[in-house]
């Protein structure tokens, strides 16, 4: 490789929950594109249109085209991860269709809005399918796809600070978030002998269109930077584990929030 060549060429990422272009999802894998990776992005726009903010207008040709349209090096699968088996076919797509998979970043999440008067059983089952089970499935088939005899075997998992402040509004949300939080390094033991590393991020608030005015106002307020995440803060920070330069790095769950101040809200 030449100072010349990008720091991700040759390598094959699948990135999950790339179904809206204000989406962390989006700007990682714009970014992993930018970088040189070819890139299998995962997408299930039905589960934005059952929330508030809505699936993205352009659909999802929109959101391809704008990241250069599929080809030689981008592809798409649309696939509800609440289905078990659905993990284990992302990663076969992306093998089958550039020969390899070198990296893997599940940014998918399912929103659940339920206090504790209101949990059932039912969205804690589909919560802890599609946020935990999902990014279990997903990490043992990209383990089982990934050919150690190339370089730069890195996993990506999301968190969401619940880990640093309760969220007893959304409890299914993070309950089944704080797993993966948990599971980051018992994983990344049982990979690091291959030289796969596996980190987790939690990337603070981030505005992707969710939240309200009001919401908006108060958390701004709490973020020194006077503003919030934004996507490609995320997505840098990503594109930099799955990068050789952070191949002493696994196990590691990382809050990057601007240094977000939950108790000035």
């Amino acid at each position: 490789m030449t100072n010349d060549t990008p720091p991700l060429d040759g390598r094959v990422a699948i990135v999950t929950g790339v179904s809206r272009r204000r989406g962390i999802g989006f700007a990682v894998a714009r970014e992993l594109l930018a970088a040189g990776a070819r890139v299998l992005v995962h997408s299930w726009a039905p589960a934005d249109a059952e929330q508030p903010w809505g699936a993205d207008p352009a659909g999802i040709d929109g959101v391809l085209e704008e990241l250069g349209g599929t080809g030689p090096r981008l592809a798409h699968l649309a696939a509800d991860l609440a289905d078990p088996d659905a993990p284990a076919r992302v990663v076969a797509r992306a093998v089958e269709t550039f020969g390899a998979v070198d990296v893997l970043v599940v940014n998918h999440a399912r929103s659940s809005y339920r206090t504790l008067a209101e949990v059932t059983a039912e969205e804690l089952d589909l919560a802890w399918a599609v946020n935990t089970r999902a990014g279990v499935l997903l990490v043992q088939a990209f383990a089982a796809a990934h050919d150690d005899a190339r370089p730069g075997g890195r996993v990506v998992l999301f968190t969401s600070g619940q880990h640093l402040a309760p969220m007893s509004g959304e409890l299914p949300y993070a309950i089944s978030k704080g797993a993966v939080h948990q599971m980051t390094l018992s994983l990344s033991d049982a990979l690091i002998d291959r030289g796969i590393t596996v980190n987790a991020v939690n990337p603070g608030p981030v505005d992707t269109g969710w939240a309200d005015e009001e919401l908006t106002r108060r958390v701004g307020r709490a973020l020194p930077a006077g503003r919030w995440g934004r996507p490609e803060d995320a997505a840098r920070l990503v594109r930099w584990l799955v990068s050789d330069d952070a191949a002493w790095i696994t196990g590691q769950v990382i809050n990057s929030e601007g240094g977000f101040r939950r108790w000035a809200m």
